[in-house]
């Protein structure tokens, strides 16, 4: 079986295909054919050494396949079931914790960059009956976060208004979700083309801020002054300044991404007169990943794949993604 590992301290160059034995379960173990996988910034931060991680880690932490054997005392799945991986695989329901937020594939243990692997049958849920492999691995990660930000950690009501920032997973899967529930979106990118691809998405209202820096203003002018209920930020420290300016008043900005630097000034005055929060976003429980599947097949909800690539290219993808230049998410076909 072929497989993708890292070698120490890290970088593109540095992601070296080879073959590796698979192992079959133990007691309370699956065996899965990987048949997908998709990128996110977190993989991102391992492969390039901004997260640091053992010598020869396989990376990426989104997997979708098929199970090919069970081992003892394994009742949930059977050989032949479609799975989807979790990113938490400690953090079953409830709020996170520090012993919860552990064994992220790719990153704290070996992750999906494979054509098989062998983990505890705790570690996968179910895939969304109405996708793909492909699809289904682009939802353990961005899909998710952006479920925990629109669904669980905020009490959105249809005719809110949501921000988006940008056309990576985490902004279009929550473009999506908010309209599945009746809000209204504006969406910011650079790209004009882009932003008319956010439109036929469900956007109702498009900043390009580039030629409008500061948005948070037009923000204000689009709603009458109300501003976003929910701001999904995923700039950082570049972008919550502008967030800031839009969020309404008992607002939230969800803080999940940090493209543009871990650490900025916020303007704490405004945001405690609005009695707006920020609230830390890391992806989800098993409990919303549940909860999320059920909406996925409810809703008919599709998942917006910008590319794919073979898992041998696996450095070229992350390229891809290193250029900003894609819409939705960059697929590796593994299986």
């Amino acid at each position: 079986m072929r497989a993708v590992r890292l070698k120490a301290p890290g970088g593109l160059d540095q992601l070296i295909p080879g073959d590796i034995t698979p192992r079959e379960p133990g007691p309370g173990e699956i065996k899965v054919e990987v048949k997908a996988s998709s990128l996110n910034f977190h993989d991102y931060a391992v492969v390039t050494g901004m997260i640091p991680s053992e010598d020869g880690r396989i990376p990426l932490s989104d997997g979708a396949g098929i199970v090919a054997a069970v081992g003892e005392g394994v009742s949930d799945f059977a050989v032949g079931d479609r799975v989807l991986s979790y990113f938490f695989p400690h953090w079953l329901d409830g709020g996170p914790t520090r012993a919860r937020l552990g064994g992220v594939p790719g990153d704290n243990v070996d992750g999906f960059a494979s054509q098989t692997v062998t983990k505890p049958a705790g570690a996968f849920s179910r895939m969304p009956a109405n996708l793909d492999f492909a699809e289904a691995a682009t939802l353990g990660c961005a899909g998710l976060t952006a479920w925990r930000a629109v669904m669980e950690e905020t009490h959105l009501k249809p005719g809110d208004w949501v921000l988006v920032q940008g056309s990576g997973g985490v902004s279009i899967f929550a473009l999506q979700l908010a309209r599945m529930i009746g809000c209204r979106v504006i969406a910011t990118s650079s790209s004009d083309d882009k932003l008319a691809r956010l439109e036929a998405l469900g956007a109702e209202a498009l900043i390009n801020y580039k030629s409008t820096p500061k948005w948070g203003n037009k923000v204000l002018e689009l709603t009458g002054g109300h501003g976003a209920d929910l701001v999904v930020e995923v700039g950082g420290s570049g972008t919550v300044g502008q967030s800031v300016r839009a969020v309404a008043f008992d607002g939230c900005i969800s803080m999940i991404g940090v493209l543009t630097g871990i650490s900025g000034e916020v303007p704490t005055a405004e945001l405690f007169q609005k009695n707006a929060r920020i609230h830390g976003i890391t992806v989800g429980s098993q409990q919303h990943q549940e909860a999320m599947i059920r909406a996925v097949e409810t809703n008919g909800l599709k998942p917006v794949i910008d590319s794919h690539y073979p898992l041998e290219d696996l450095a070229e993808a992350f390229r891809h993604q290193e250029s900003q230049q894609h819409f939705g998410k960059i697929c590796v076909d593994i299986g």
